[in-house]
């Protein structure tokens, strides 16, 4: 068979290599996908031509070969919250590492959508599946689970012992900002809550009542104002605490996002942040490190919680590990900064005219 001299590793096609080996393209693209059911002589006659042509098999080919289609579903409640933005940075740089794509699936915190993504998983249209809702996706008849793919909770976890999660540790810091503010002199405390019946809500209240409890002060004396993971229910909170005349003096808010949108709407009513009222946020976001004053903040390893998420995620896919063999629960940093500051010494007097 003569050698032929082939310009372009573009130029080549599956035709080409069965001219090269003298065999139908049915018997390549056999060789190719399904390489034990052919003949051996025949096998290493059309990959001997693969290797003098250069051919590189497409895509379509290689999932053939693999039974994979190199794809993993990320299934996000809001995209536009920049906590699951930095992780699903992370997540992309770690599948990229392991030749992954990604399909981002942005629920907008609407469960009717839930379907589309139902039927991804259930046709096996990717290899697995992160979830970062805190609750498995249905369809009203089926969910995710049916479909028998590798699925990792990420950021929430979900109560399934068959799901490994990679979580951080949300009680553990609601407790600390308790500890923090009361180590400041604080004795009346507000809370501006998350989503209401989400997880992560749940663990961070939690953490925060048993702060409370280990200051020895009463659960019932809390105020807490609830609303979901947005700015909005910061306002709202804000609205409220101007209208107290005997207002909370440290405040924790369960997301930056609500911390900040508290804080603008006090000051616009002269209040100061941390003088007549001191706000912890939580999760670390970019939009913390500018707002004035900067906020005091604990921060999320956001980036490395999807590079974790990601890597568990693959090591089920290739059998490496099973399903019970992993729950991860990363630390989160306190960033002290310009919103939190010692009670003044005197009789809040400001505080209580300004509410009048």
């Amino acid at each position: 068979m003569s050698r032929k001299r082939w310009h372009s590793v573009k130029e080549i096609r599956i035709a080409d290599v069965a001219r090269l080996a003298g065999v139908s393209t049915a018997t390549v693209s056999r060789v190719l996908s399904e390489p034990g059911k052919v003949r051996q002589k025949t096998h290493d006659l059309v990959m001997e031509a693969v290797r003098r042509s250069g051919y590189i098999p497409d895509s379509t080919a290689r999932k053939l070969r693999t039974r994979r289609t190199m794809t993993v579903l990320v299934v996000a409640p809001r995209l536009t919250n920049p906590v699951f933005a930095e992780i699903l940075r992370g997540v992309d740089d770690e599948l990229t590492q392991s030749g992954y794509g990604i399909i981002i699936g942005n629920l907008d915190n609407r469960r009717e959508r839930e379907a589309r993504y139902v039927d991804l998983a259930l046709s096996r249209q990717v290899d697995g599946v992160l979830l970062l809702t805190g609750y498995i996706p249905a369809d009203g008849t089926r969910d995710m689970r049916e479909g028998g793919l590798p699925i990792v909770a990420l950021c929430a976890a979900i109560e399934d012992d068959a799901i490994p999660s990679v979580v951080v540790q949300d009680r553990e810091a609601s407790r600390r900002a308790v500890e923090y503010l009361a180590e400041l002199g604080h004795r009346r405390f507000g809370y501006i809550s998350g989503t209401p019946g989400s997880i992560i809500e749940h663990e961070r209240f939690r953490g925060f009542c048993e702060g409370i409890a280990a200051a020895g002060f009463r659960q019932d004396e809390i105020v807490r104002w609830e609303g979901p993971f947005v700015f909005a229910t910061g306002v709202a909170a804000a609205e409220s605490f101007l209208a107290m005349k005997d207002r909370p003096t440290g405040i924790f808010a369960a997301c930056d996002e609500s911390a900040i949108g508290f804080i603008k709407r006090v000051r616009a009513e002269r209040i100061r942040v941390p003088q007549d009222v001191s706000v912890i946020g939580f999760d670390g976001i970019e939009f913390a490190d500018y707002t004035e004053p900067t906020l005091t903040t604990f921060r999320q390893p956001l980036h490395e919680l999807g590079c974790v998420g990601a890597d568990v995620l693959m090591k089920l896919i290739r059998g490496e590990m099973t399903a019970g063999d992993w729950n991860v629960r990363l630390p989160l940093t306190l960033l002290e900064r310009d919103t939190t500051g010692p009670v003044l010494h005197k009789d809040y007097t400001s505080l209580r005219r300004s509410a009048m």
